[in-house]
């Protein structure tokens, strides 16, 4: 049983190795030079279907051995994979400066909200003065919490009230 399946394809093998090599001996026809010239300016303009046309030709072209590629081909190709076109074109000019200015304007507009919020807003609560916060802290101290610190100031953090003259 072993020997009739290693002798199967021991006879299939020659078959397949002729279609590899049918698959491999395949020319894909040269692409014209004026399709391929000044292409590093003209690609940015070319329509999507006319840029994806000549990428399926060059990606065919390809597959066959490069040294039958023409230079001008390699160009291309090479260039359409990794030219600085899409995503990786070159910013325009002042772009940093735009977007700093925005965020500088982001941030200005936050801090203007912001203070007219402060400007409108009511008073602090009576829980921000200063007596209240010590009083706060007596009470603890009186019911035998903060056993660990008990350290005097703890739970003030409003500023002293400025008295009036």
């Amino acid at each position: 049983m072993l020997r009739s399946s290693i002798a199967r394809a021991t006879s299939s093998a020659p078959s397949v190795a002729r279609q590899a090599a049918r698959v491999q001996t395949r020319k894909a026809h040269a692409i014209s030079s004026p399709t391929l010239a000044n292409i590093e300016k003209r690609w940015e303009g070319m329509p999507p279907q006319e840029q994806a046309d000549l990428w399926m030709a060059l990606r065919d072209r390809m597959k066959v051995d490069w040294k039958e590629m023409t230079l001008q081909e390699k160009k291309a190709a090479y260039w359409i994979a990794f030219g600085p076109h899409g995503p990786r074109a070159q910013t325009p000019p002042g772009e940093a400066k735009q977007v700093f200015l925005y965020v500088l304007a982001g941030v200005g507009v936050s801090g203007v909200l912001f203070g007219i919020a402060r400007y409108f807003g009511s008073s602090p609560p009576r829980t921000m003065t200063k007596e209240y916060q010590e009083a706060s802290e007596e009470y603890l101290k009186s019911q035998g919490s903060e056993t660990i610190t008990g350290y005097p100031g703890m739970l003030v953090q409003s500023k002293p009230e400025k008295k009036q003259s």
